[in-house]
């Protein structure tokens, strides 16, 4: 239910955003039909794969939908790349602007959805007792942390920290800070690091590799990305400011009057 909440806060931000920029609302809505299903695909297919141990005995769960178990990396790379598909066959040329509309609802509706946890008692953190620490039931503690009453909430954190990773895409673009076709590496930065920091907290177990959480090793992997495609955008948007040498008028050719 939280996760529709979210789409819902989503598709509106990104509705309003692209009709400011002579689109229609109608187009986003049309995309994020495509676009969530294949998020939900994408999240439910992720987690199937990075926790493969417990649908050893029984593979078919994995295709429970309903059943606790989504991957955020997978169904945001799923829901993203369909939605520039279906959008570039509706015809729409302007797929950096599309993007840059786009993108600062997704981490709101992800904070969103990310209430779903507080329901659930799932994604909190260690051991806690700060005022605003997560009180959890016993049969959802971890057996090492069967005593422990409370915890920190780090579904609520990561959330907060998306609602400002959402304010600050929405600021650099209204300021003209990111160039066209930087939204996407800026958030992917920002939320690779978000995700790294709050996974660091986190007690439920997860698959590792290496000694570490799979999904430490993918919010790396996002950093690095996010970084290097953002260094790319601004070297190609330099090099075709600049005027090349070749181009260069010759003062000696030039005549003496226009």
């Amino acid at each position: 239910m939280m996760i529709a909440f979210g789409v819902f806060a989503a598709v509106t931000i990104a509705s309003r955003r692209w009709e400011a920029r002579g689109g229609s609302g109608n187009e986003i809505s049309a995309i994020a039909f495509w676009a969530v299903a294949a998020g939900l695909i994408g999240a439910r297919a992720y987690h199937a794969i990075t926790d493969m141990h417990r649908y050893r005995d029984a593979w078919l769960d994995a295709f429970k939908f309903w059943t606790p178990g989504l991957g955020i990396p997978g169904g945001l790379l799923a829901g993203v790349s369909v939605g520039v598909l279906v959008a570039r066959k509706k015809g729409i040329r302007d797929i950096n602007g599309l993007l840059a509309a786009v993108i600062p609802g997704i981490p709101v509706a992800q904070a969103v959805g990310r209430l779903g946890n507080w329901f659930n008692q799932e994604v909190f953190g260690r051991p806690s007792e700060l005022p605003w620490a997560l009180r959890v039931d016993p049969q959802y503690r971890p057996e090492q942390y069967s005593a422990s009453e409370t915890f920190h909430p780090a579904f609520l954190y990561e959330g907060l920290a998306n609602l400002c990773l959402a304010a600050i895409l929405i600021l650099l673009d209204s300021k003209r800070w990111l160039k066209p076709g930087q939204m996407v590496p800026a958030w992917i930065l920002g939320y690779g690091v978000v995700r790294f920091l709050v996974e660091s907290l986190r007690i439920d177990p997860a698959t590792q590799l290496a000694g570490i959480r799979v999904n430490h090793w993918v919010s790396g992997v996002a950093v690095i990305i996010g970084i290097g495609w953002l260094l790319a955008v601004e070297l190609v948007a330099r090099r075709s400011g600049a005027e090349p040498d070749s181009e260069k008028a010759d003062p000696e050719l030039e005549p003496e009057t226009i």
